[in-house]
């Protein structure tokens, strides 16, 4: 069966877009699965994902973060963030967001290719401020799917999401206390003081050579533990951050497969009202 995909304009006033997937010739309502996005926005990998959980059977959607009323923000369009990430892709993990050092990669570029990069660069690797926004719009998609979209509309919703997606992802968990399930792939913990407000399960991905998230996960499992969140990880030996995203050289192929098929289960899991054999 083919899947249907299109980019949709939703919220009160169709403020926000995003990436939708879904069985071309299933119309009866589906179980959902967000699919938040890494720094990179809603490209070519994002989309791929999408994709394939659709054809795990859901209707899976992708919303844009950078787009505001049917436009991306200024620095934050897909051609500029697509050539920033291939130049990102050419330079060592531990440069990556380091801008000293990034500086350093691109002085041999032509200055106006340079200052365009690095403006964009400067621009994905500080959207902390952001969050607030991008929390309040998963926060709305979720619901949106839950309660609006036909092909979602009465089913379960849960959540996915790679870095800043992943972050998130964990935050809309404590946020939507009729979220089905969360999955993390790399992303920062949720904000301890919310840890208690999780009602879901949460299962988490990690690489072990991705230090600065990693090294936190052992604390956000024990505050899971004390709150009763029922919260289980995994932790990728010799796996770099982004090891998911296989158009980028930190792809590692066996946590890839296994984190996937992980996460396929945990889905069935979550959002499987009723089996009959």
């Amino acid at each position: 069966m083919s899947v249907e995909t299109e980019w949709i304009r939703y919220g009160e006033n169709g403020e926000y877009s995003g990436y939708v997937a879904r069985m071309a010739d299933v119309r009866e309502p589906l179980p959902s699965v967000i699919v938040l996005q890494e720094i990179w926005g809603v490209d070519g990998h994002i989309q791929d994902v999408t994709r394939r959980i659709a054809k795990a059977g859901y209707v899976a959607f992708a919303p844009d973060l950078f787009s505001k009323d049917g436009f991306r923000q200024a620095g934050f369009e897909q051609d500029r963030i697509d050539e920033a990430k291939l130049f990102h892709n050419t330079i060592k993990p531990a440069q990556w967001a380091d801008p000293e050092q990034r500086q350093a990669a691109l002085a041999s570029l032509p200055v106006q290719k340079r200052d365009q990069i690095e403006s964009t660069l400067g621009k994905v690797f500080n959207t902390g401020g952001m969050l607030p926004d991008f929390t309040r719009q998963v926060a709305a998609t979720s619901a949106w799917l839950r309660d609006t979209y036909e092909y979602s509309y009465g089913r379960g919703v849960a959540s996915m999401g790679f870095c800043l997606g992943g972050t998130l992802s964990g935050r809309l968990a404590a946020l939507d206390p009729e979220l089905r399930g969360a999955v993390i792939f790399y992303g920062s913990a949720p904000p301890s003081e919310s840890i208690p407000e999780i009602q879901c399960p949460v299962t988490g991905f990690y690489g072990e050579l991705d230090k600065r998230i990693t090294s936190a996960v052992p604390e956000f499992a024990e505050a899971a533990e004390k709150a009763g969140v029922a919260f289980e990880y995994h932790i990728y030996d010799g796996a770099q951050h982004a090891f998911f995203n296989d158009t980028r050289p930190s792809y590692y192929v066996d946590a890839a497969r296994d984190a996937y098929g992980r996460t396929l289960q945990f889905m069935q899991q979550v959002l499987t009202d009723s089996i009959q054999a």
